[in-house]
């Protein structure tokens, strides 16, 4: 049984480092390891209703997360190439961490736009800056929301267990 909690608090760590590390489901292993607790201790804590929720939440951060990247990205005028540069320099940057997790995205999606627009001219790298920026906001606002949801949720989850 205790192998089980400690089971779940790993993944709960885990998936709070996830939140922040692009290769991992940061929310959902949260998820996870909550309901792995519940379930050790035979729901007699953490019922039903409250799983529905933490579930309903699970499923919002990953909207958000979706959401953030692509206002970021559109508030700027941001073109495909260039949302598809940040995943792709997103998830090198994981590899160059911590610092590719701040300059991957950012690069991806510049590259992107550059490649988008055809055009290496000073006014082709100013727009394709403006995007990889733009982006980036719309990443790190993600990755804020989804830390605040998976705090909200570990703090449901205390106040029910507890309480």
């Amino acid at each position: 049984m205790t192998l089980l909690y400690v089971l779940a608090a790993i993944l709960v760590l885990v998936g709070l480092a996830g939140i922040i590390l692009p290769a991992l489901p940061g929310v959902p292993l949260v998820f996870a390891g909550m309901l792995l607790a519940a379930w050790a201790d035979g729901f007699q804590h953490v019922g039903a209703v409250t799983l529905a929720v933490l579930g309903a939440l699970t499923l919002l951060s990953m909207g958000v997360d979706l959401w953030a990247t692509a206002v970021g990205a559109r508030r700027v005028g941001a073109s495909r190439l260039a949302v598809a540069g940040a995943l792709a320099g997103t998830l090198a940057g994981f590899w160059f961490a911590p610092i590719g997790l701040f300059v991957g995205p950012f690069a991806g999606a510049a590259l992107g736009e550059l490649a988008a627009l055809r055009r290496t001219d000073l006014g082709g790298l100013g727009r394709a800056t403006r995007v990889g920026i733009g982006t980036w906001l719309g990443i790190v606002l993600g990755v804020a929301l989804k830390l605040m949801l998976a705090f909200a949720m570990l703090g449901l989850f205390a106040l029910v267990w507890f309480y």
